[in-house]
């Protein structure tokens, strides 16, 4: 089904839901430079404090020396890319975030488990005494080596549970909450850092600047993770206004609050939600903004997935709310073409349904496609069309199996015939994970740039 409007329709550019102009970016580039430049000034910091080697006991003992403070530095790194500081949020995006935190996760775990059996094996050929022999004595006879093997096997403990293969069979709130032991992981790691560091025991400078990375870190986490969230609700004052039906187990639901233009938010960002009502105050969910945000109200729309989102239905209003952000880099800013193509899959139409409300675009050149299993499933329908009319936009409901439609309707093939000019567009995506990564690589193979494709998902 397609719907064309032939109204002019254009949100004016100080519209609810547009860009912010003094909203701060970082570059993702600029991050990732700062983030390396970082690793080459630890590195440095070892061979500023290594006048030569002798032996292999020597070598093997410096390669322990300089795995442990790469993992030392990777692993505030990590913290700090969670941290949720506003021009990151905004610049690199979530997804990117989660996507870097994860990755750099699995090296600081090899390189705290390389620091490990690279010191015990160096200091055991020194000593010329068997590896297990060398293993007790520095438990015995190091200060914090036992703290810092507690810190090791948290942060182990840590890995594990978010890999693929097991992050799937946990509940969302176990694999949150077991998170919350990297903090006493990284304060163990810091204590043993400065008490047996070779680099730290005279270097007064190494110590203060060492200091100040783990502290500002941590200013950041208690900031914007812990007051600012606080400090939002006392100002803002959220509550629900209404819970509204949308589609079977999907629902809208209204926060209205005071002062919002100061958030700043944009159509395409999420907050992350917490609801003071009884078993849901303790969990914090992030859901995106389905509609642009207003002055006195925030809207979100959220399928029953789980325990927490399925309670959100009985919510009542005048339920007081604590909103975390926004968040998110999915949004107009990110756009360098006039021709725009929103493709949703699912409940994924959230953010997309607010874009195609608030984004800046001349007749036709605004088009979205919606994947759903049956119309039946498509979330607002008389909305999508409304605006589509309104704006002078192409609507497309693609409903059924693909064994209904003959195969995949979403090939490179199919969204050039349907989309004309399809490289000339900047694409927005949002849905499951399996149908945005297909349909990722049906749009590169049609010829569109990977820069010009933004995606955001909350599968972290």
């Amino acid at each position: 089904m397609t719907t064309v409007a032939q109204r002019r329709g254009a949100p004016p550019a100080d519209a609810p839901g547009s860009l912010p102009r003094s909203a701060v970016r970082a570059r993702p580039r600029l991050v990732l430079a700062l983030i390396g430049a970082g690793a080459v000034a630890v590195l440095g910091l070892w061979w500023h404090g290594t006048p030569s080697l002798h032996g292999f006991g020597d070598w093997l003992t410096n390669a322990g020396r300089i795995t442990g403070l790469e993992a030392g530095y990777g692993v505030i790194i990590l913290v700090a890319l969670m941290a949720r500081i506003p021009p990151v949020e905004r610049g690199v995006g979530a997804d990117r975030l989660a996507r870097w935190h994860a990755m750099g996760g699995r090296y600081v775990i090899g390189l705290i488990v390389a620091h490990a059996l690279l010191i015990i094996w160096g200091y055991a050929v020194t000593a010329h005494t068997a590896v297990t022999s060398q293993t007790w004595t520095l438990l015995k006879s190091y200060p914090d080596i036992l703290m810092a093997s507690v810190a090791g096997l948290l942060l182990v403990m840590i890995g594990i549970v978010s890999a693929r293969a097991v992050r799937p069979r946990m509940r969302y709130e176990t694999w949150y909450y077991l998170h919350f032991y990297t903090y006493l992981a990284v304060a163990l790691a810091f204590s043993h850092q400065f008490a047996d560091g070779a680099e730290f025991m005279t270097n007064t400078a190494a110590r203060v600047a060492w200091s100040a990375l783990y502290i500002a870190v941590a200013a950041a986490i208690v900031w914007y993770r812990f007051i600012t969230p606080v400090r939002q609700a006392a100002r803002h004052k959220y509550r629900v206004l209404n819970v509204r039906s949308e589609a079977p187990g999907v629902v809208s639901i209204v926060i209205g609050g005071h002062g919002l233009s100061a958030l700043r938010a944009e159509s395409g960002q999420f907050f992350r939600w917490r609801f003071l009502a009884r078993g849901l105050w303790w969990t914090s969910a992030p859901y995106s903004l389905s509609a642009p945000p207003q002055r006195d109200r925030l809207r979100i729309t959220v399928k029953a997935v789980g325990d927490h989102s399925q309670a959100l239905r009985r919510l009542k209003p005048g339920t007081r709310v604590i909103a975390e952000g926004p968040y998110g880099a999915m949004t107009g800013a990110a756009r360098s073409r006039s021709k725009v193509l929103l493709i949703a899959g699912g409940v994924g139409i959230t953010p997309l349904r607010a874009l195609l409300e608030s984004l800046p675009a001349a007749p036709g050149d605004l088009t979205l496609i919606y994947r759903v299993s049956s119309m039946r499933d498509a979330v607002f329908r008389e909305e999508l069309k409304q605006l589509a009319d309104r704006r002078g936009a192409k609507v497309w409901f693609v409903a059924g199996s693909r064994t209904e439609l003959d195969g995949n309707p979403l090939t490179g093939g199919e969204l050039t015939r349907r989309v004309p000019g399809l490289v000339d567009h900047d694409v927005y995506l949002c849905g499951p994970p399996g149908l945005t990564a297909a349909v990722t690589r049906e749009l590169l193979d049609a010829g569109v740039r990977r820069r010009h494709i933004h995606h955001e998902s909350f599968e972290f």
